[in-house]
């Protein structure tokens, strides 16, 4: 009875999400949190075709006899929340055989099926930065992505951008992660680790000259290469560096590193960012930081403070957070904004650092990130307030589409744990477990 039940609900999903985009649909009386204005108390949010057509309230929106409405009195909407680095889908970019590899895409290492973007839709994220790993001084290129519902390929996650390109930046490490004590490839200080990557930034200007020089005469072009033509594109700004770095002196190497080459770049995890806050905040560098409350592993984070997001505040430089999953577990993301606070940080900010922050760090501030007309119908509701312990994400909506519902029995049991939550071949097999003592 339970396997036809689950086959409805699918299929009352599907028809609902097609229904959806015909006619607009009018989420009514909950708490609108949009980022960018004033919390609406009894607020419409209004969406069709995947896109928000209006927000405000009885005396600013107008509905029409024709939309379907969703009443969620007591709840609470907020946009969908953007993870800035990530490792769901099981992603792979570079491997041992050289320590900077700006050539490997992660396109072509990423599972669209594996059930981690499930669970980063139960923790209301709507749209991640995948990188690959840190052992490298630059790993690959990394990918921006929605967690679409009913991802058969990696290209029905794709962000493209104005020009029809799929969207991504580029991964680069300091610190312990790159080091190999056994030389090689590989550096053996920190110091060698910046030699290693001015070199080869200096490469790709020359690179660049010579594409320029040759204009129009293709004869005169330098032979093609994927390297060189990755770290141009991060030359130019066309693809954000995100740059993992904890210490404070590996910080202050990444930000002489973007003044000299003058490439776009987001600091990851910056562990040690309250201890040189102002020198972010001057070099108008954005940051986008990881909280967690069992502090550990390796030395170069020991230091790692509640106190980051204030500090940053405090100086005026942008705050994102991120869940470097599996550091942070996905499903538990709304609690960084928690902890921020907790360290002194501002709400607004917080919410934002959670929401609009992480956009503007993806260029994507024109789409994502706030509740306004015109921007991606990506958003969350809440059963209450987001910076409440008690408070569940109950729905999370990808473009107008409902990827996530916890009243779903096979969405609960992906957002609550339990066994086969987070193996791929259970979840796709059973709906949920027959009995409390095992699985159909």
């Amino acid at each position: 009875m339970k396997r036809y039940f689950c086959s409805f609900l699918v299929l009352l999903s599907l028809f609902c999400s097609a229904f959806g985009q015909q006619k607009p649909v009018a989420f009514l009386n909950a708490r609108i949190i949009p980022i960018v204005g004033q919390p609406i108390e009894q607020g419409i949010l209004l969406v069709q075709n995947g896109k928000i057509v209006a927000v405000g309230d009885a005396r600013t929106v107008r509905l029409a006899s024709d939309v379907q409405i969703i009443d969620l009195n007591g709840k609470v909407i907020m946009p969908g929340l953007i993870d800035t680095h990530s490792h769901i889908g099981e992603g792979s970019g570079a491997d041992d055989s050289s320590r900077i590899q700006p050539e490997v895409r992660l396109l072509e290492g990423l599972n669209p099926r594996a059930s981690s973007l499930q669970r980063a839709q139960s923790g209301g994220i709507t749209t991640v930065n995948v990188m690959p790993g840190s052992g490298h001084l630059d790993s690959g290129q990394t990918l921006y992505i929605k967690l679409r519902d009913g991802a058969n390929k990696v290209d029905d996650l794709l962000i493209y951008d104005k020009d029809g390109k799929y969207m991504g930046g580029i991964k680069f490490a300091n610190g312990t992660n790159p080091l190999r004590t056994g030389g090689g490839n590989f550096p053996g200080t920190r110091a060698k680790s910046v030699a290693l990557v001015r070199e080869q930034l200096i490469k790709a200007q020359e690179y660049k000259a010579k594409i320029t020089k040759a204009g129009d005469d293709k004869t005169k072009l330098p032979p093609r290469d994927l390297a060189m033509e990755a770290l141009t594109e991060a030359l130019d700004g066309k693809r954000v560096i995100h740059f993992h770095t904890h210490r404070h002196d590996d910080i202050l190497s990444v930000l002489r590193l973007q003044k000299e080459f003058g490439f776009k770049v987001v600091l990851q995890h910056v562990s040690e960012a309250w201890k040189v806050a102002e020198e972010i905040a001057k070099a108008k560098v954005p940051s986008s930081i990881i909280l967690i409350d069992s502090p550990g592993g390796k030395l170069e984070t020991m230091d790692i403070n509640f106190t980051n997001g204030a500090a940053l505040e405090k100086a005026g430089s942008l705050v994102g957070f991120h869940t470097d999953d599996g550091i942070t577990d996905s499903r538990l993301f709304l609690r960084m904004a928690g902890l921020a606070v907790r360290g002194g940080m501002s709400r607004d900010k917080a919410l934002y650092g959670m929401t609009m922050a992480g956009a503007i760090m993806l260029d994507m501030q024109d789409r994502i990130g706030s509740l306004e007309a015109g921007k991606d119908a990506d958003f969350i509701v809440l059963s209450g307030d987001p910076l409440s312990v008690y408070s569940h994400i109950e729905q999370t909506w990808v473009e107008g589409k409902n990827v996530f519902n916890r009243s779903n029995p096979l969405d609960y049991l992906t957002a609550v744990g339990g066994y086969g939550a987070t193996n791929d071949k259970l979840v796709h097999i059973d709906c949920f477990s027959d009995d409390l003592g095992g699985q159909n």
